[in-house]
């Protein structure tokens, strides 16, 4: 039985680090290398022709080396800006694709004021969402992409205003006329994205809508390297929904070996990082195609294609999607498409975690402070598991109150393990001793312990959100290291409040807990760590209460 308690105490907290060195990696050790791109590369076809292309989808070639274009209205200009309250956007007049994305209400950095940029093109980072036709009467081939001509170079959302409309134009035929709207919304992230055509041809119109984003290995922008090889790497890759699965995902490099390929009734697919996401969403009603590709170029694609759409001769009619460029916001991206809201990835335990992101958003709303937050987060969690506390810290203070009588029964039967065993046991059931009680207790509480993490780690509301004094930001790392060093201090002292363990092995092993723990948690976010803190600070008073009342009894005569 003594046997027993060793290696469940040990694999508990084999548990507990693993989750703390694994789980917090778990996004994904996939830390790409920075690649750069250069004017020249940039002007050569960046076309799907690895063998995961499905060859049917034009080839996309970028615009850098075109001249520059007179617009219908006499605007001389190669791309156009778009501002609205939450998005910055830069569209390229070939091929109607948005070459620059930014965030004004996200800050790349608490230092600097520039807006968060998500979707880019230069020689750093190559990110860009991509649109068009393709089918029987496709603008996008592989012998090249639409001109488009628009009436304005800037565009901006006015004061009053709900919505923006960016009409670029496009002449396919003498007969046919092509707009390429893009129909933003105040405080929304979401654009819809539309062809009107105007078929005044004697023919048939009849062509598929394609997104895509295309990403090149650039590491992500929205993580620091604090830490060094302790840093966060949060998983980056593509995300998808599929009629067996709203949530789905696969890295860049899985994605050579085995590109993804699935019918969907609507659906959507992106491209996911920390804190943000961009994602094409197609029509609910239409079959849609799903894929990926990596192109020799080395570049990431993610593609939808919806079912083809037939316009009659001499009639007008609408080829749309909608795309998504911005923050994880679970409640708005549930909005949007059914699975979406999953890119806020709890991993697994989503179903505690869920409710606890629920609980700390509607404190937030009353206290106005995400650090506070936490510390009634903990509260709250702590209380759920008083009876359960209470039973864990009663077992090891009766195991600290007869620690005098174990030392003796170790001393007298320590050439006999088989006695020595035998007589501890007997001690527990006399006295009515649980001695896994200490344990047990606290292995229940590590799927709420890591689902909190979770919550802590993935949500965008804590992203430079601020506590007090030198905590600017509570999803970077302590500056100072005071917050971690606290909570190595609070182990230490919960050690003390507990029964040293019989065996030596175990005594080791808990001797280095505080220091190790420690260590790790330096460059834990600040967080997280503020959770701990008070976790071992409630659990301490509670321990110590308990123990004195226990101790104030009296040992048991000999």
């Amino acid at each position: 039985m003594i046997d027993f308690q060793r290696y469940l105490l040990i694999a508990s907290i084999a548990a507990l680090s693993l989750m703390l060195l694994v789980e917090w990696q778990k996004f994904e050790p996939n830390t790409p290398v920075i690649t750069s791109t250069n004017s020249s590369n940039s002007s050569t076809t960046a076309a799907p022709t690895t063998s995961n292309d499905s060859g049917d989808l034009p080839a996309i070639i970028s615009s850098d080396d075109l001249t520059t274009i007179k617009a219908n209205a006499g605007v001389s200009t190669k791309y156009i800006t778009v501002e609205t309250d939450v998005l910055d956007l830069k569209i390229d007049l070939h091929g109607g694709d948005i070459v620059y994305a930014g965030l004004p209400d996200y800050t790349m950095s608490l230092e600097s004021d520039d807006p968060f940029v998500i979707l880019e093109k230069n020689d750093t980072r190559n990110y860009i969402a991509q649109s068009g036709l393709i089918g029987s009467n496709a603008t996008d081939t592989s012998e090249g992409r639409p001109q488009f001509a628009a009436t304005n170079a800037n565009y901006v959302l006015q004061d009053g205003s709900d919505t923006l409309n960016i009409d670029l134009h496009y002449q396919y035929s003498d007969a046919i006329t092509i707009i390429k709207r893009f129909r933003l919304s105040r405080g929304e992230y979401l654009i819809n994205v539309e062809y009107l055509v105007d078929n005044q041809s004697d023919a048939p119109f009849q062509a598929s809508f394609f997104g895509q984003l295309k990403r090149g290995d650039s590491a992500d922008p929205s993580v620091n390297d604090e830490g060094g090889m302790f840093a966060m790497k949060p998983f980056i890759g593509v995300a998808y929904a599929t009629n067996e699965d709203l949530y789905n995902k696969t890295t860049f490099s899985k994605m050579q070996d085995k590109p993804v390929k699935a019918s969907v009734n609507g659906g959507w697919i992106g491209v996911i990082q920390h804190y943000f996401v961009s994602a094409w969403v197609p029509p609910v009603d239409s079959v849609n195609e799903l894929s990926t590709i990596v192109t020799k170029q080395g570049m990431n694609i993610a593609r939808v294609t919806s079912a083809a759409v037939t316009i009659a001769p001499r009639s007008q009619g609408i080829i749309s999607a909608d795309f998504y460029t911005g923050p994880k916001d679970q409640y708005s991206l549930q909005e949007i498409s059914p699975g979406l809201e999953l890119t806020v990835d709890y991993g697994w335990l989503w179903w505690i975690a869920q409710p606890l992101f629920w609980l700390l958003t509607k404190i937030h709303s009353v206290l106005g402070n995400w650090g506070f937050s936490i510390i009634a987060v903990t509260i709250l969690v702590k209380a759920a598991f008083f009876q359960l506390n209470q039973k864990a810290f009663t077992s090891m203070a009766n195991m600290r109150k007869f620690q005098p009588k174990l030392a003796e029964i170790k001393e007298r039967y320590a050439d006999d393990r088989q006695k020595q065993s035998q007589a501890m046991m007997d001690l527990y059931k006399k006295e009515k001793i649980n001695p896994l009680g200490g344990c047990l207790p606290m292995v229940v509480q590590m799927p709420v312990f890591i689902s909190l993490y979770w919550v802590l780690m993935e949500s965008i509301e804590l992203r430079h959100a601020p506590f007090i004094l030198w905590i600017h930001d509570l999803s970077a790392m302590d500056p100072y290291f005071v917050l971690p060093l606290i909570m190595g201090l609070s182990m230490f002292i919960q050690q003390r409040l507990n029964p040293a363990p019989p065996d030596p092995m175990q005594a080791k092993i808990m001797q280095w807990m505080p220091i190790v723990f420690t260590f790790f948690f330096l460059f834990f976010p600040a967080g997280l760590v503020l959770y701990w803190v008070v976790n071992n600070t409630l659990s301490i008073i509670q321990q110590y209460i308990i123990t004195k009342r226990i101790e104030k009894s009296g040992l048991p005569s000999r």
